[in-house]
Parts: C-alpha cells; structure tokens; sequence
C-alpha cells in the first residue's frame, strides 16, 4: 500500500473526504449508547460493537476513519483499538491513528513501530516541535502517512501557534532575548507550515502529494489559507468541523480547484448523531451517523467541487 496513492483513489471512487473521527466515550448520555454499556461488561467489547455498527453503516460513503488513542487509554480498551482498525481494513477503509506522538528520536522510533506495526494504522499524527529528529523515525516507513500538527483547532493554539518568531544568525543559543530593528518576523505556524514543506522535498509523490501531510483547524480558515500555499505537495487534515463550530465554507482554503488536497474530520457530530437529532433512537445510532455523514458530503462537496472533477 502506499498511503497517499490509497487515499486519493478511495476519495475519488467514493466522492468524499470526510474523515469519521471514532473517539468513544462512556461517561455521559447522548454518548456510547446505554443498551450496549448494558449489554456488555468489558468497555472492549462495547467499544468495539459501537465502532463496528458505525463502520458497517458508514464504510461506503467515507475514506478514512480517525480513532483517537487517547479514549482507548482511558478505557483500558486497547484490544478494541486493534480490532477497530482490522476491522476497518476489511471494509476498505484508511486508518488515521490520532496520537500527536513527539519525542527525541530513539523514543519516536518506538512510537512508530507500535503505530504503523503493532496497531498496523496507515497514518498518524505527529507534533514535530521536537524538530526533525523526532519526525525521522516515522519518515522511516515510507509508504505510511503522516500528518503534522502546524495549526490545530482549539482556540488557545494561538497562545504559542500565533506568536511571532525570526532565525538570526550569529546570535548564541544561550541568548534569551535580542532586540533587533527591522527583523523580518513570522508566525511559528508558519515556521512550522515551511519546515513540513523544506522535510517533503525528496519524498515521492503521487498525482502531486507524499506522504507528509498536515494538521490545520478549519476554524481558523485564514490560516488554512496561508499554510495551503507554503504546503503545496501535502495533504491536509482539517478537525474543526461539526462539533467544534465549523462549516463546510470554513474548509475550501485546504482544497485544490479539482477538490483534492484535504479530509475534513468530524467526530462527535457523527459519532453521536442520533442524540443531537429526535428522529433516532439510540439503537439507530449507526444509521443516524450515516445521514449526518451524507448531508456532510453534500455541503462539502457543493463547496470544493468534487463532484464535478
């Protein structure tokens, strides 16, 4: 398999680039629903029934599927992750581990072989503020997809994502603070957008993309903008979308005119579908998801348009 080839085809054969976030939760009503909290003891057996429904109701009509480690974690679930993404594999869709692994790069080693050989994902998210040794050990495994976070969805990315910084030379590492005339300056997005960019060079491409994409929210679609431009052979991944407030408007800067270029995310607003609309009872919760996905594919292909490609 070659990641991004797989990806580019199934978006064209399905018409669509939603990516279904599976991201389970127990805790609360209007979440996992409460027949299979009661049905089954392990939180792997329920975990994994929930996520198989969401996939049989919905494999047809997306590409990609996005888990998130972290609610695995949480619940002790780590068998259900596994058989998620087996699963996932026999119904021919992609597997985005979401994880935002970084470290130094013997520990990143570790985490790339867990992810791409224990868990047998396709792709995953790094954070690469490490810098590049710490993105090398997942590079290692060129047919695999990685996406980087340059500008992330949560509305206090701009506390660090935002502030500006300027590389001069000559002055020491050691030097906390240099006052400087007429610098030129530039976001750390950015900085971070043109390191991705400088780290693709020598990656193959397929149909004008590799393999290392990036991590940008669809709600801040000014800077989606400005990132496609410095990212011009990466995939995008662009969150935000549904529960976090964004828009299918919000996510056109991440596309190319032939509506390729990006998968837009949503996780909770298909996941929990039925609870946010009255039609569904909660045993319905797998059709409930696949309208929400069918209406997303609608808004979202009128605005990129895909279909006309």
């Amino acid at each position: 398999m070659n990641f991004i080839r797989d990806l580019i085809q199934s978006i064209k054969d399905k018409h669509s680039v939603v990516s279904m976030g599976l991201d389970p939760r127990l805790d609360k009503e209007g979440e996992i629903p409460q027949f299979l909290i009661d049905e089954y003891d392990d939180p792997n057996e329920i975990i994994l029934e929930f996520n198989k429904t969401l996939i049989d109701n919905t494999y047809d009509i997306i590409s990609v599927i996005k888990p998130q480690i972290a609610f695995y974690e949480k619940y002790e679930a780590f068998d259900a992750l596994k058989e998620t993404i087996k699963y996932a594999h026999k119904k021919d869709l992609l597997v985005i581990l979401d994880c935002k692994r970084n470290d130094i790069g013997t520990t990143s080693e570790a985490y790339a072989y867990s992810i791409f050989k224990v868990l047998n994902a396709d792709a995953c998210t790094i954070n690469a503020y490490l810098g590049i040794d710490g993105v090398k050990p997942f590079l290692e495994f060129k047919e695999k997809g990685l996406f980087v976070l340059v500008k992330t969805s949560n509305p206090s990315s701009n506390d660090f994502q935002n502030l500006f910084s300027t590389e001069i030379l000559g002055i020491p590492d050691s030097k906390i603070e240099v006052s400087v005339e007429n610098a030129t300056l530039e976001r750390n997005y950015i900085k971070m957008a043109r390191l991705v960019s400088k780290w693709g060079e020598e990656l193959t491409q397929v149909s004008n993309f590799h393999n290392l994409g990036v991590v940008v929210g669809a709600t801040f679609p000014d800077e989606l903008k400005s990132i496609r431009n410095i990212v011009k052979n990466s995939y995008i991944l662009i969150p935000g979308f549904g529960a976090q407030g964004a828009t299918a408007k919000e996510t056109k800067n991440g596309f190319y005119e032939d509506g390729l270029g990006a998968i837009v995310n949503s996780s909770r607003g298909i996941m929990y579908a039925y609870s946010k609309n009255g039609k569904y009872s909660a045993n319905k919760f797998g059709e409930a998801a696949r309208d929400k996905i069918s209406e997303m594919n609608k808004e979202i292909n009128k605005v990129i348009n895909l279909d006309n490609t």
